[in-house]
């Protein structure tokens, strides 16, 4: 019912652009600040400290499989951390915004979210994430007020196999 809601309703597109909207801008800003910073963006410190400090329960690490990415994968290559985290968030940011390509962009946003807190930082990470499932749950309708609008009747005509129903 709900989601039949968030997927059909022109209410629930209006709620959903709103969300986009605020997550949106938080990832914009997000990604703008490190993109344009005088010092320069570096994930090397936040790597280092995830690697030195995984989240733990009772003396045992949480997450031994991301940690060990995070030490023998992310550390290693932090220059590409270093691009893909600002222009990451700065393209998710601008996608749910303009209302282009809204369900990727929201999907990458949680993937971004989920990484964060599987190194152990909180921060607003959970609530962008309960948010980021309803973007992903309304589906076309979350871009309906958005460049969506128009992109997807081109998606379906490039992407979608002609019926083959016999002509009557």
């Amino acid at each position: 019912m709900i989601v039949n809601w968030l997927r059909n309703s022109v209410y629930a597109s209006v709620l959903l652009l709103l969300a986009r909207l605020y997550i949106g801008w938080e990832w914009l800003t997000a990604g703008w600040g490190k993109l344009t910073g005088a010092e320069g963006f570096s994930a090397a410190k936040f790597l280092q400290n995830a690697v030195a400090h995984p989240v733990t329960s009772h003396n045992e690490v949480v997450y031994p499989i991301y940690s060990a990415f995070l030490q023998n994968f992310a550390l290693p290559n932090v220059e590409l951390f270093n691009f893909l985290i600002p222009w990451g968030e700065f393209l998710v940011g601008l996608g749910l915004i303009l209302g282009c390509l809204t369900t990727a962009a929201g999907f990458f946003g949680m993937v971004m979210n989920f990484a964060f807190l599987l190194a152990g930082t909180v921060s607003s990470n959970p609530w962008m994430i309960l948010f980021g499932i309803f973007l992903l749950v309304g589906g076309r309708n979350t871009g309906a007020i958005g460049i969506d609008r128009y992109l997807f009747p081109l998606f379906d005509r490039w992407f979608h196999k002609p019926s083959s129903k016999p002509a009557a």
